[in-house]
């Protein structure tokens, strides 16, 4: 009893240790959880918001002046936004066709003040879409649309670069850089548009931040704005203070933007929007992406063109600025303007006072045939049917001071004479401090700047994979038969086995400092990929895409080589040869299941060499340490680590092989 007794002792110490660690990790993942929540809730808080001086919120001089929304066509307009065209060469043979038709039809229906067509106008790539070529004749069916709709005739048609339009192209002035022959716009870089009507001028400002040059794919899915670029934008705003309101408009999201401290989100902090594209709804996993900025300004990514067929239609009521997602050819298009969505206000710079002071529920209805009904309901409450106001205006008089508190819904349900009817339903309040928040996903995903994540997550990453490295080599084996001991021993036996240790070490260090490929990542014009950034003929692009795909290079081929690496050789310092060890008893399939994961690893690696060829050429493929000569050198050390000689563990911390 006398013996046991410190025995218990050690054990309890033990546990509260393991107790004290445990709190101590829950409280700091609880802060960690209140800093990441805080950061993404996109609910209005006027404290962080920068309020706009000549609009004020609900409650000042604008907001509670005249004109207020009512029963007639005015203090209104209406413009358009369609993104990721994509026009091919080689796919989906009914985008063109269709596109025409929304140019010509579709338009000729909304009669908009003006287009937004955010950026990847063509598609630009190879016949396998693996490589990327700016093709002439994308550029000549896409103009060709434009001339034979006479859109530019009936609108003011503003189409801007995306990253697939910078594909391939050294300099503005390369003959290969055909917006600046085709396209409507044909402006290179950022500029202002203000838009003029009798009751004001609206601003609407251009953050194009593709890259100049521009490297084939996939080097360019973040954009760049330097510091000339940002000041330029500066004075944009300045300007736009001016006007009534304003709008940015860009192809990349923010968070795909790398631009220097305070960063382009606090640059449009003026704006009630940002509107851009580039996400194309993540493959389908994200339909609707929208946010907010720390300041207040909305995010809008618009859905692409190209496979969805989406387009937006927005409109400023009275200065307030509303919106809906539309689908080609899906009529009646409704968007109702007065009330506005209660998540999409802005009280930093919209008037919204006007919207309690309005005598009339507003709403604009677009169809090929004729409308016939407009029915309005307010939280399941039929209000009646909307009338005409001329054009696509309908409205209903109806009594704000009814709903002067909390969050309420409106229901619209529009007919055509086609048999068709569209509903279109949003809550609106009348509170200046109750805005609904958007989602914890679509804030992380607009919000976050994500090259400075993947920096983040490469670094750390790389600073484990070699540090464990250089720790095994001179650490001391634990001695035990647990899990964890035999861990370490497996580990000790890679970094202390010079072969492997300094393959290892070089290979990773190659992956965090080296050149990953030299080739031609512009035609005609050689280059070399690094992590943190591409050099391309003088000029360097600095690192963002760079550091996501080393994370994915660290994360499914370095560490599990690694992983492999020290399984084999310790299987092999237990005495076991590659034939032997599927003969042990109960351990047949999970060795299996190991060699096949490896494998699977080792095409992953042979399918990037394999794209490399076929983005940048052969001399990428045979001049690149991280993809193709990594292949060369993990397929020896793992034959070396099955064929070579049996490594041995020894008490002093050093691993010999016998000769």
């Amino acid at each position: 009893m006398h013996l046991q007794w410190p025995r218990w002792q050690r054990q309890k110490r033990r546990m509260l240790k393991l107790f004290g660690a445990l709190v101590i990790l829950g409280l700091a993942l609880a802060c960690i959880t209140s800093w990441v929540l805080d950061s993404y809730d996109t609910a209005w808080h006027p404290k962080r918001s920068v309020q706009h001086p000549p609009a004020g919120d609900g409650d000042g001089s604008k907001g509670n002046s005249p004109p207020f929304p009512g029963d007639e066509l005015n203090n209104i307009f209406w413009f358009l936004q369609v993104s990721d065209i994509h026009i091919s060469r080689f796919h989906d043979p009914r985008r063109i066709p269709d596109f025409e038709k929304f140019c010509t039809d579709t338009i000729e229906v909304i009669k908009p003040a003006l287009v937004l067509a955010t950026g990847d106008l063509t598609d630009a790539k190879t016949e396998s879409k693996v490589g990327s070529l700016q093709h002439e004749v994308e550029w000549q069916a896409y103009h060709n649309i434009l001339k034979r709709s006479r859109v530019m005739e009936r609108t003011r048609w503003i189409d801007i670069r995306g990253n697939h339009d910078a594909f391939n192209i050294m300099s503005l002035d390369s003959v290969n850089n055909y917006y600046r022959k085709y396209s409507a716009n044909q402006k290179v870089g950022s500029f202002h548009y203000v838009h003029k009507t009798p009751f004001g001028n609206y601003s609407f400002v251009c953050a194009d931040a593709t890259l100049t040059p521009g490297p084939k794919r996939p080097y360019n899915f973040f954009g760049i704005l330097n510091q000339t670029q940002m000041d330029l934008l500066d004075t944009f705003r300045a300007e736009s203070l001016k006007s009534n309101q304003s709008i940015w408009f860009g192809h990349y999201t923010t968070s795909t933007v790398v631009s220097p401290s305070p960063g382009v989100r606090d640059m449009m902090r003026s704006a009630v929007a940002y509107l851009c594209g580039h996400l194309h709804t993540l493959g389908g996993l994200m339909p609707v992406l929208h946010s907010r900025h720390p300041h207040g300004t909305l995010e809008l990514e618009l859905g692409d063109w190209m496979d969805n067929r989406r387009y937006r239609v927005l409109a400023f009521d009275h200065d307030l600025l509303s919106f809906s997602d539309l689908r080609f050819e899906q009529w009646p298009a409704v968007l109702i303007t007065n009330p506005k969505d209660a998540q999409y206000l802005h009280p930093g710079v919209e008037p919204l006072g006007r919207i309690r002071r309005s005598t009339h529920i507003r709403i604009l209805a677009f169809s090929e045939a004729p409308i016939t009904a407009v029915h309005v309901s307010v939280d399941g409450e039929p209000l009646g049917k909307g009338h005409s106001a001329g054009g696509p205006l309908y409205v209903l008089l109806w009594d704000p001071s009814l709903y002067l508190t909390g969050l309420h819904t409106i229901r619209v349900k529009v007919e055509d004479s086609a048999g068709r009817s569209s509903v279109r339903e949003q809550h609106f309040t009348l509170e200046d401090d109750l805005t609904p928040s958007f989602g914890f996903v679509q804030s992380f995903i607009l919000l976050t700047d994500h090259y400075i994540l993947g920096r983040v997550a490469f670094i750390f990453m790389m600073l484990l994979n070699v540090g464990v490295l250089l720790a095994f080599r001179f650490l001391r084996v634990p001695s035990g038969r647990g899990l964890t001991s035999q861990a370490c021993t497996a580990l000790h036996l890679v970094s202390t086995v010079d072969t492997f240790f300094y393959s290892l070490l070089l290979f990773n260090l190659c992956t965090a400092l080296g050149p990953w490929f030299i080739g031609e990542l512009i035609d005609g014009h050689s280059g070399a990929c690094f992590a943190f950034g591409v050099f391309i003929d003088g000029h360097f692009l600095e690192g963002s895409l760079t550091y996501v795909v080393g994370v994915v290079q660290l994360l499914f081929f370095n560490m599990p080589l690694t992983s492999y690496l020290c399984w084999s050789l310790h299987h092999r310092c237990r005495g076991n040869t590659f034939r032997s060890h599927f003969l042990r008893p109960g351990c047949r399939w999970r060795t299996l299941a190991v060699h096949l994961f490896m494998l699977l690893l080792l095409t992953w690696q042979a399918h990037s060499c394999y794209f490399l060829l076929e983005t940048y050429g052969p001399m990428a493929f045979f001049l690149s340490p991280v993809r193709t000569w990594a292949l060369g050198l993990s397929l020896l050390l793992v034959y070396r680590a099955w064929t070579g000689p049996t490594p041995l563990v020894r008490d002093n911390s050093k691993s010999v092989a016998p000769s």
